[in-house]
């Protein structure tokens, strides 16, 4: 073998086994409990994943804010994931220009050993039920906060209202993964309950086990019909 296609090899090693790392990372959080957010990397660059968070309580509760996941082009040897609310959204976390959340306070730096991107997710959760922020990224939101609550919580509902006028828009993008929402049709989506409905029932009756008759644990056993 010669050193260019050794090192061609290495190179093409070094890829898969990124995309393994990625990939991983998004089944660990499949198992976390990340309650009403919904992320999926792009079709198209597994760099970036698309994320929206259905806030349930607090006074952001029934928010819906979209936002963007983007990995270091070195993870997980790189800098912190970065998170962008693609939604309007006042609060002291959150850049007012650039949607940025600020994650400075928690992860100061990437420990490939020790974080992992549920944390951060856990984190954007976190910070819907926990304004007082240290080190704010949003100073007038901070202040006002702290200052008069009412007028914050004001804001906070314009926001919550603007993201139910915009959760039906056309995607910003083709690719295949973005998450998109349609509104309610009984001759679409009855359809589709009724059959998840279904499936749960049936789920629900089963004994987990592959052929195995009903009333007998023993594998692979059949019901008799010679008789």
């Amino acid at each position: 073998m010669s050193k260019e296609s050794g090192s061609n090899m290495k190179e093409l090693y070094s890829i898969f086994h990124q995309e393994y790392i990625i990939m991983a990372e998004y089944r660990m959080l499949q198992t976390e409990n990340l309650e009403g957010i919904y992320v999926i990397p792009s079709y198209e660059n597994s760099f970036l994943w698309y994320g929206v968070i259905f806030v349930r309580t607090g006074i952001y509760a029934e928010g819906v804010f979209r936002f963007t996941l983007s990995l270091p082009e070195k993870f997980p040897d790189d800098t912190v994931p970065s998170i962008t609310f693609t939604s309007q959204l006042y609060h002291p976390a959150v850049d007012a220009i650039s949607g940025h959340l600020n994650l400075n306070e928690v992860f100061s730096q990437w420990d490939k050993k020790q974080n992992h991107i549920w944390q951060i997710l856990k984190y954007l959760l976190w910070i819907f039920n926990n304004i007082n922020i240290k080190a704010p990224a949003n100073n007038e939101a901070s202040l006002m906060f702290k200052t008069n609550k009412k007028a914050f919580i004001e804001k906070v509902k314009e926001c919550v209202t603007l993201s139910h006028e915009h959760m039906y828009d056309a995607p910003l993008t083709e690719d295949k993964h973005y998450i998109t929402f349609q509104p309610y049709d009984p001759k679409i989506h009855d359809v589709a309950k009724n059959k998840m409905l279904k499936q749960k029932e049936n789920d629900e009756n089963s004994h987990g086990i592959s052929w195995v008759q009903t009333g007998s644990y023993q594998s692979f056993s059949k019901e008799d019909t010679s008789q």
